[in-house]
C-alpha cells in the first residue's frame, strides 16, 4: 500500500515540503496550524496512518469529512506544501515511520525538505540564550548555499549544537546529529537520512517549555515564512478556528466559583 494518497490533483514536483516533528509543547504542529490558516492552504492528500497512534477529529470551519493523524496541505501557485502530524508514531513503528516519511520525500520530487521541532528550554546553555530558534543541517544534505535555504546564512539563526554530540570511544558510531532534548523523533529522522541524499534539508528547532505556546508558535511560523520567502503572502497571521475551543478545551463554568 502506498504511504501517500492524494485527494486532489496536485503536482508536488519542485515544492518545498514542511514537516512538523511531534516534540515538546507541540510547537511545530502549532506553527504549521498557523501556516495552513494564514496561507489558506487546502488539504491535498492523506498519508497512511498505520504507524501512528490513531486520531480523528472534525475539520476546520465545518468542512466535510474528518481530519486524520497525518495530512498534506498545499495551494496552486504556491511553492510550499505543508504536512500536519497530529499524533506520534507507535513505539514499535518509529523507524518504520521514519523510513516511510523519508521515502516519500525522495519519491515525491520535492525540491527541499524543512523539518520543524521543539527543544526543551530547561536544557538550554548560557550561549544558547541569545536566540530562540536554531537550525540543523544533516551531514548528508547539500550545503546551505545550494537551494532554497541559502537565506539562512543571512539571518540571525545559529547552528544548533549540544554537549552530547561528539562520538565517544564507547560509541564511535554515534550519530553526528546533536542530542535534542524533548525533540521526539527529530534526531532519529535526521540520522536516518542516507548518504545518497541529494535533497536540501534542514531542521528548525525552537526552545520552548510546556504551557500556552501560541506566541512561540507564531514566532516559529514567522521564521519559517521568512526562510521560505512566504512572508510576502501573509499580511497578518490567522489562527485556525479550532484553537478557540480545541487548544485548551472549553472554559470552566464560572458558577462553579460562586
Amino acid at each position: 500500500m502506498s504511504f501517500y494518497h492524494p485527494t486532489k490533483t496536485f503536482d508536488l514536483t519542485g515544492k518545498v515540503l514542511v514537516v512538523p516533528i511531534v516534540s515538546v509543547a507541540n510547537v511545530s504542529q502549532l506553527a504549521v496550524d498557523l501556516l495552513v490558516a494564514s496561507l489558506s492552504l487546502e488539504r491535498i492528500g492523506l498519508f497512511d496512518t498505520k504507524y501512528l497512534i490513531p486520531a480523528v477529529g472534525a475539520r476546520e470551519d465545518g468542512q466535510a469529512g474528518i481530519t486524520t493523524s497525518l495530512e498534506l496541505y498545499g495551494k496552486n501557485g504556491m511553492d510550499i506544501i505543508v504536512a500536519q502530524q497530529r499524533s506520534p508514531p507507535l513505539k514499535s513503528y518509529k523507524q518504520d515511520f521514519v523510513d516511510a516519511l523519508l521515502g516519500f520525500v525522495q519519491e515525491s520530487g520535492v525540491a527541499a525538505a524543512l523539518f520543524l521541532g521543539g527543544v526543551d528550554m530547561s536544557n538550554r546553555t548560557d550561549a544558547q540564550m541569545l536566540a530562540p530558534t536554531y537550525y540543523i543541517r544533516p551531514a548528508n544534505s547539500p550545503a546551505l548555499d545550494q537551494g532554497p535555504f541559502s537565506i539562512l546564512q543571512q539571518l540571525p539563526i545559529p547552528a544548533y549544537n549540544h554537549a552530547l554530540t561528539q562520538p565517544t570511544q564507547a560509541n564511535p558510531n554515534q550519530s553526528s546529529v546533536p542530542f535534542i532534548p524533548g525533540g521526539g523523533l527529530g534526531r532519529r529522522l535526521l540520522s536516518s537520512i542516507p548518504a545518497s541524499w541529494s535533497i536540501p534539508t534542514i531542521c528548525l528547532l525552537h526552545y520552548v517549555m510546556e504551557g500556552d505556546n501560541r506566541d512561540d508558535a507564531h514566532l516559529l511560523a514567522a521564521v519559517v515564512a521568512k526562510v521560505l520567502g512566504a512572508d510576502r503572502y501573509i499580511s497578518s497571521w490567522k489562527q485556525p478556528s479550532s484553537w478557540k475551543k480545541g487548544l485548551f478545551g472549553a472554559s470552566h463554568d464560572q458558577t462553579l466559583y460562586g
